[in-house]
């Protein structure tokens, strides 16, 4: 809740705004995600359980009523999910740069017990601190100080309207964690699964409102 003045009535949101909803949308699975593989900045395709998560967010998407605009990650997986949105709500694919993963340099396609094996001191650093990067990748600083301002300017640019966008973990987890004002370590006490739904209102004088993380409860029961 936005702080308030002594002499003004408490609310929980602005009156009589509507706000600015942002659907975030991690991409479906490829062959990184089922072992949990770091999968930064690849260009894997979905797989083929991937392409049905695909499916089936989009349906679920289309159901929950009009979108006005379609983001998405310029990696493939997260094009790919997009594409299946926009199949079923219209518009096109507006790419955003920035909505990109982590780099996670020479950790890419490892496990984190692959990486702990040669990296074990980077290992607990990087899990105890925001300023950390893997070797040759990016801190999760670095990726707060890219994605939060890119947001905001969507967020300025399309107020009132409904906004999907296809990401990826990282990037999904800093925005919800800003949004609940919520320490750090919230990053790694929220799972996100493979094209789960999350969603943020976002109110003009700054507040936010979380209303849902991860749902991947689709209703044709893919998930």
């Amino acid at each position: 809740m936005p702080a308030q003045s002594d002499d003004t009535a408490p609310r929980w949101f602005p009156d009589n705004e509507p706000p600015t909803r942002l659907l975030l949308v991690r991409h479906g699975s490829t062959e990184h995600s089922h072992d949990g593989r770091f999968s930064g900045r690849n260009e894997l395709p979905l797989d083929e359980h991937g392409r049905g998560q695909a499916l089936a967010i989009a349906r679920h998407v289309s159901r929950m009523g009009s979108v006005d605009v379609v983001l998405s990650s310029a990696l493939r997986r997260a094009r790919e999910t997009a594409e299946a949105i926009v199949a079923k709500v219209g518009g096109q694919v507006e790419i955003v740069e920035d909505l990109v993963e982590m780099e996670f340099g020479e950790w890419e396609g490892l496990t984190l017990a692959d990486a702990h094996l040669k990296w074990p001191d980077v290992i607990r650093d990087w899990l105890a601190g925001i300023d950390i990067a893997p070797p040759g990748g990016e801190s999760f600083a670095d990726v707060e100080a890219r994605v939060t301002p890119a947001v905001q300017r969507i967020i300025d640019g399309n107020r009132g309207r409904r906004i999907v966008a296809v990401s990826h973990v990282t990037p999904i987890k800093t925005l919800l964690r800003i949004a609940l004002s919520a320490p750090q370590e919230t990053m790694f006490k929220c799972h996100l699964d493979t094209a789960s739904l999350s969603v943020i209102d976002y109110f003009e004088d700054g507040a936010t409102s979380v209303r849902t993380i991860n749902n991947s409860e689709h209703p044709d029961g893919t998930n």
